[in-house]
């Protein structure tokens, strides 16, 4: 229940501090005395947009702090799925800076608007005169029917597996246009995949094969100079060997006189040892250079293909060659494959609509069981508000459509006098009728929601005498299970409240503010009788207003 509500510089206000109990308040006062203004800071509490046109000093800041005792409602869970810190007694704070920037607080945490309207939805519902036209809107009938029908699990259920329904068909489509895609190019990607396979491509192949053509390209070259290596090596008075194994002599003899001619004479061992070795396999690649020009022909032509399949492909090494080749594979094997997966998103689907259609029937057979619980315990309020002969019908039609909350189309039907035809309550439902039966809805729903406070702005729209009576002692018994505010016009709306606030406006010399009090039982007569006669206030109107308040 909403336990206080502190508001400094808003509209009209500077500073205002009010207390309220958990039962029925009456809130009145003169058109334009301020109680839109509360209504508007009821709404910054639970999350509606600020407006810098809000601050009464625009060089100051606007605060509005309500408090909510909610120890009795069970939303420890909700505090923990938006990750606000749970106090039983929940201080919600708005702030409006001069600059224009807001800021919300819950428990002195700072929050997100749509996670305090998410909190809010817990709270306190405002009805204001406006939104009795919701009754006209299916999605209201349909929410009324649920809140009845306790639907809430089902409903979650049904939405979570038409999200998923809704991605199996969207993945489905993207798969049905890829295959389209894959088929104009199957064809193109099969013939470039044979190409590369065809070539045999393997890592490291073109260096091998650049190599050996350079080599065939140059036999008499090589052979040539490897001749001429060999021939200076192996001379017997001139050639490289007689000359080292000269030198080598040498240095044996000196290797005996210091260590420096013994280290010089293991080098030159080591050297002519390496040098044979190079010699040894000098000769054997004089032996095996071969003139093969069919060869040469064949490595170019090969050499050739890749060069050519690099221009193509706009790549330089066989290796970027090899993973196209791979790519256009997965692409090949993916067509080959795509029919297969187009088969198992179909039986996803159907299995996936099969469970929607279920929970849909499901929600439909609870929504047919709920309306007939509710209609029957509206006509009976309404039928308390001066409407005899009321007919309610709700209209639940299952059809093919997937909505947001199940398959149905729903339509409340209505009929307020005898032999009247049942027609769809936005086509011939008054406006004070409207009001009567928003309020029997309220009611009825007070019984199946949990939620702690509600406040009705002006529900008593046309209508007056006796019915207005009777809807005050149906707001009065709704605050036995919850805190009911009621701004109204009528007395007799006015006198069945356990408090009465008055909202009024002071004016001084450059300034007006709106103030909110709570009556003394005196102060209600006054206000009471003023209500009946006007501000000549009559004994006659004294004495009714005294009778009321009995």
């Amino acid at each position: 229940m909403l336990q206080s509500l502190h508001i400094k510089n808003f509209a009209l206000i500077e500073s205002l501090e009010i207390n309220f109990s958990s039962d029925f308040s009456i809130i009145t006062g003169e058109t334009g005395a301020g109680k839109s203004i509360l209504l508007g800071a009821l709404g910054l509490v639970l999350g509606n947009r600020a407006d810098l046109s809000s601050l009464k000093d625009k060089e100051q800041k606007c605060i509005i702090e309500a408090v909510f005792s909610i120890e009795n409602y069970a939303l420890q869970s909700l505090f923990e799925t938006l990750d606000f810190d749970y106090e039983s007694k929940t201080i919600i704070r708005r702030e409006i800076l001069p600059s224009g920037k807001s800021r919300a607080f819950v428990n002195d945490s700072p929050v997100n608007l749509s996670e305090l309207q998410q909190l809010g939805n817990y709270l306190l519902d405002i009805h204001s005169q406006y939104q009795t036209r919701d009754l006209i809107n299916e999605e209201y009938q349909i929410e009324i029917l649920d809140k009845v029908a306790q639907n809430s699990t089902l409903i979650l259920a049904y939405k979570s597996e038409l999200k998923n329904y809704k991605k199996l068909q969207s993945d489905y489509k993207k798969i049905l246009l890829e295959k389209e895609t894959l088929a104009k190019e199957q064809e193109y990607n099969l013939y470039l995949y044979n190409e590369l396979e065809n070539a045999k491509l393997q890592p490291g192949i073109q260096l091998e094969w650049e190599e050996e053509v350079e080599k065939l390209s140059n036999i008499e070259f090589l052979k040539e100079n490897l001749s001429k290596i060999i021939t200076v090596s192996n001379q017997e008075e001139l050639g490289l060997f007689a000359n080292l194994n000269e030198i080598k002599s040498s240095l044996q003899k000196l290797a005996a006189i210091s260590q420096d001619f013994k280290n010089l004479n293991e080098r030159i061992n080591i050297s002519i040892l390496e040098i044979e070795d190079i010699i040894s396999e000098n000769e054997k690649l004089a032996e095996n250079l071969i003139d093969d020009p069919e060869k040469l022909e064949k490595l170019n032509n090969k050499l050739q293909t890749i060069y050519d399949l690099q221009k193509k492909h706009q790549v330089n090494s066989v290796e970027d060659l090899i993973q196209i080749q791979n790519d256009l594979e997965q692409k090949v094997i993916k067509f080959d494959d795509i029919d297969t997966l187009i088969n198992n998103m179909e039986v996803l689907i159907n299995e996936s609509k099969n469970i929607l259609d279920a929970k849909a029937n499901e929600i439909h057979i609870s929504r047919v069981k709920a309306s007939e619980v509710f209609i029957n315990e509206i006509t009976e309020i309404i039928i308390q508000l001066g409407m005899p002969n009321v007919q309610f019908l709700f209209q639940i039609d299952a059809t093919e459509n997937y909505f947001t909350s199940g398959k149905d189309m729903v339509s409340l039907l209505f009929s307020a006098n005898k032999g009247s035809n049942l027609e769809p309550i936005k086509k011939v439902a008054s406006g004070g009728e409207m009001s009567r039966i928003m309020l029997a809805i309220k009611s009825v729903l007070t019984q199946y929601s949990k939620l702690p406070t509600i406040l009705f702005d002006e529900i008593d729209t046309g209508v007056s005498g006796e019915i207005a009576l009777k809807m005050a002692e149906i707001m009065k018994l709704m605050s036995k299970k919850m805190q009911v505010f009621a701004i109204t016009h009528l007395p007799q709306i006015a006198s069945k409240g356990n408090n009465h606030f008055k909202v009024f406006k002071t004016s001084s010399d450059n300034d007006t503010i709106s103030e909110i009090v709570l009556l003394s039982e005196e102060e209600r007569i006054i206000e009471i009788a003023e209500m009946l006669s006007g501000k000549n206030i009559s004994e006659s109107a004294i004495n009714h207003a005294k009778a009321l308040l009995n």
